[in-house]
């Protein structure tokens, strides 16, 4: 048990250190991309079908993405797909930037322009006339700019869209996001699990407006040299429906979680905590959840990962997550925003109430 939990210590702080570091560079799985995605085709055939999708910070050369979707282009009855990536110059290379195969192989390779150009990639029709439209059909061009997402080149792309599915820049989360619901676009991208409770995205996840996809927790990233890198509490962030979202959890009443719970810190109690600053229990465990407690519940933020709004309604987060989120639970007069039992602090919570006991 130590080992697994240094494990995830590790891979959290690695995920901290790329944003901190501004270090985004770290490419998804392919097989992660085909697991998430075929939630959505799972719960909806159709969900793709005549839609533009942009694939925006990615780059083909590097990037599973494009090739996925490039794959399942058919299958998916596609109209078109689209991927940016962004300015090898723009992303530190400078003098020491060489260009790839992909580049000197093609008859667009620019030596004028390859560093500091941004490129796009089209699939929208059989180039090769081999009956089907696939990755061997994909073209590619230069990019005016650099590729940054912000640029109004890209935005025009966004504007063009149907849907986005991108893992954006760490660093630049709060900013993509906001980019995404500028245009009031459908999306599915990756992100920090924590970002859940950020005053640009906690309002929408209480809103119904987005919430979490299928996969959450550590999962293994590839760097630009090649490497493994374990980030930890990554999660899907999306507006896309999936099935998962709509299964009620399996959850023991208030008594039979003091009986039989597996968690030490709920079994043989006669009560659940209370806070010392906020109207609410603290319960740690999602799956020590009470299914007949009618009041209102501080759980981990973790919990949105079984998340059902058909079981739940999310009342509001801890203060110190942002002002005004806790919506009138929080005891002004402790000051201290964080949540608290028995004088001690613990980690960020959000509140939530069985819907059921909502009148």
């Amino acid at each position: 048990m130590p080992k697994e939990n240094n494990v995830k210590k590790s891979s959290n702080k690695n995920l901290h250190k790329a944003k901190n570091d501004k270090n985004d560079e770290f490419y998804t799985q392919y097989n992660d991309i085909q697991k998430e995605i075929q939630a959505y085709i799972d719960y909806n055939p159709d969900v793709f079908r005549g839609k533009t999708i942009l694939l925006p910070c990615d780059d083909p050369e590097w990037s599973n993405f494009t090739k996925f979707f490039a794959q399942n282009f058919e299958r998916f009855k596609l109209k078109k797909l689209i991927s940016t990536s962004y300015a090898n110059e723009s992303k530190g290379f400078n003098g020491d930037w060489k260009p790839t195969l992909f580049e000197v192989n093609n008859p667009r390779f620019d030596t004028t322009k390859t560093s500091k150009n941004g490129k796009i990639f089209i699939l929208d029709h059989d180039t090769s006339n081999d009956g089907k439209i696939d990755i061997d059909d994909l073209e590619w061009n230069y990019l005016d700019g650099d590729g940054d997402f912000r640029s109004d080149e890209v935005k025009a792309l966004r504007d063009e869209a149907d849907i986005i599915v991108t893992n954006p820049p760490f660093s630049l989360f709060r900013e993509f996001l906001a980019w995404i619901v500028e245009a009031d676009k459908q999306f599915v991208i990756i992100g920090n699990m924590n970002a859940i409770t950020y005053k640009e995205v906690f309002p929408l996840i209480k809103d119904n407006k987005i919430w979490l996809g299928i996969s959450s927790g550590g999962k293994t990233y590839i760097k630009p040299d090649g490497k493994e890198q374990k980030m930890g509490n990554t999660c899907w962030f999306t507006n896309l429906d999936h099935g998962r979202r709509h299964q009620p959890l399996p959850l023991m009443t208030m008594a039979d979680n003091f009986k039989f719970s597996k968690h030490k810190e709920i079994r043989g109690k006669t009560s659940y905590e209370k806070y010392d600053n906020y109207y609410a229990i603290e319960v740690p465990f999602t799956d020590a959840i009470p299914n007949d407690y009618a009041g209102v519940m501080g759980v981990p933020i973790s919990f949105l990962d079984k998340y059902s709004p058909e079981q739940f309604n999310i009342v509001g987060a801890t203060e110190s997550e942002g002002k005004g989120f806790s919506n009138g639970l929080w005891e002004e007069t402790s000051k201290v925003a964080q949540p608290m039992v028995n004088k001690k602090r613990i980690y960020k919570r959000i509140f939530i109430q069985h819907k059921k006991a909502v009148k």
